[in-house]
């Protein structure tokens, strides 16, 4: 198994070449606000490069600029769209910035995978409730692309309390001509029109829109955890700690309650919704976790309140293993359906677990992402890393899985053949040509090449969010400021 480094480009040159090869892709129509690029944004980093189980990558080139890091540049969302042509990445800042997949190549078929900055937008500012004196920050906690229709594409986004929906299309020509004002735009006086002229489209430079198409606010008490479109493309859901709501794209003054496990006391509180999505399959069904480790499928055919669940998934806790951070640890963080619908995988914070729809018994796999923490469990209390929320993901052909963990580690399993692999996101390790060789965590005293200590483990370099794309063996990955994306290559 060779597996060669990534490549590291600095988005400096990709955001400073708007004047160049990517002037042509702007964002500066109205009503989206433009974004000026400081020299913050611009030392943030986009890592492109090619990866996989039983694959090579081979390093570009490396330019690492001295940064300081700044808490709205930390990446909070990363999401492929459903032909994997576009990526989109969401912010603490409240930014969403999109990349394009290059065009094959015939000469250089293996620049497919690069993907290059396609457009940058502001989708939430901060806003503060009155009602209860809560600040709303403008972090975008999820990113959902809807299937596209025609040539544009669109997108949801959703912060803590508001979710919108994004319009991204293209513009290469341009009305010219107009009978009562200016080309500068200046309103012509009546009594100077002596000719009719008839309004004609001239190219100009391809310009990439991003305009707010509708704004689905005020339904949410608590913050917003979730989101997922459904099969039937025209519904999806949302939920928080408390509640999920189900909401037609059409419609932003309405929703509907769909689940509620508020207590009438909320002293009995026991346990609240950490995850959620529909099925891709079946447009009646959905999932969600809980932080008890539950996960319960509900049918909306049943009835038009879905708190009694029609399956529950949950495996017995070992009475023998049981301590003071079982139930935080046994929270699932995140839920995802894979591609043909007939399995269902959830991450906890030690586990990544694959379930049998059929069967609610047991899950039919378990992995163990890092189960060597299970011993620095009190002092990843103390620094709060225990409540990290890992997300995970599924190759196109459910074969493999995928998920992150901690010094920029992410552990890839192949179901079939039963092997994984811990790989290292990291630029410092590699150089152009050099092999990017699989770790081992040990907990011993001695170690081996290619093996690292469980105490010289960075726990501020983690990886939260992945995604596959969904045609090509292409992941992406997303840890601090940082994007990385890999694409396998046969040895």
């Amino acid at each position: 198994m060779r597996l060669n480094c990534a490549c590291v480009v600095n988005i400096k040159d990709l955001f400073s070449g708007l004047s160049q090869s990517v002037a042509r892709r702007s964002t500066t129509l109205p009503p989206v606000t433009i974004i000026q690029q400081t020299a913050r944004e611009r030392e943030r980093l986009l890592l492109l490069g090619k990866a996989g189980m039983g694959g090579c990558w081979t390093m570009l080139c490396v330019q690492m600029p001295e940064m300081l890091l700044m808490p709205a540049d930390i990446i909070s969302a990363v999401e492929f769209n459903h032909s994997g042509e576009l990526l989109a990445t969401g912010d603490r800042g409240g930014r969403i910035v999109i990349f394009q997949q290059e065009q094959e190549s015939k000469s250089l078929p293996q620049c497919r995978a690069e993907y290059n900055v396609y457009s940058t937008f502001q989708s939430h500012e901060p806003e503060f409730d009155y009602l209860k004196s809560l600040e709303i920050e403008e972090k975008i906690n999820k990113i959902r692309w809807l299937p596209q229709k025609n040539a544009a594409h669109f997108l949801l986004s959703t912060n803590d309390k508001t979710i919108k929906l994004w319009k991204i299309s293209e513009r290469d020509k341009r009305p010219e001509g107009y009978n009562l004002k200016e080309e500068d735009g200046r309103f012509r006086h009546p009594s100077s029109l002596t000719t009719l002229r008839v309004p004609v489209f001239q190219p100009m430079d391809l310009m990439v829109e991003a305009s707010p198409r509708r704004v689905y606010a005020n339904a949410h008490t608590y913050h917003i955890n979730s989101i997922s479109v459904n099969s039937d493309n025209e519904t999806y859901l949302s939920a928080d700690d408390l509640r999920i709501n189900l909401w037609h794209l059409d419609f932003t003054d309405r929703s509907f309650n769909i689940v509620d496990i508020k207590p009438v006391n909320m002293e009995e509180l026991t346990e609240v919704i950490t995850a959620s999505e529909f099925h891709p399959l079946q447009c009646n069904t959905f999932v969600y976790g809980s932080s008890k480790g539950s996960v319960r499928l509900c049918d909306m055919r049943a009835s038009a309140l879905c708190d009694q669940h029609s399956k529950l998934f949950e495996e017995p806790e070992d009475p023998s293993t049981r301590s003071f951070f079982s139930e935080i640890i046994s929270s699932i963080s995140d839920v995802k359906f894979s591609h043909s619908g007939r399995y269902m995988m959830t991450r906890d914070y030690l586990t990544l677990k694959i379930w049998d729809l059929h069967m609610e018994s047991r899950p039919v796999e378990t992995y163990q992402v890092h189960g060597y923490l299970r011993s620095k469990l009190c002092s990843l209390y103390e620094n709060d890393c225990i409540f990290d929320k890992f997300e995970c993901c599924w190759r196109s052909d459910d074969s493999e899985v995928m998920t992150g963990s901690y010094n920029n580690f992410f552990r890839m399993f192949n179901r079939d053949a039963q092997q994984d692999v811990t790989l290292e996101a990291s630029w410092e390790n590699g150089s152009p040509g050099c092999p990017l060789k699989p770790w081992r965590v040990c907990t011993g005293s001695r170690r081996k090449r290619n093996e690292i200590g469980v105490d010289c483990l960075d726990f501020s370099r983690k990886i939260l969010y992945t995604s596959w794309h969904p045609q090509d063996n292409v992941v992406a990955l997303a840890t601090v400021n940082n994007l990385y994306i890999f694409q396998e290559k046969p040895n």
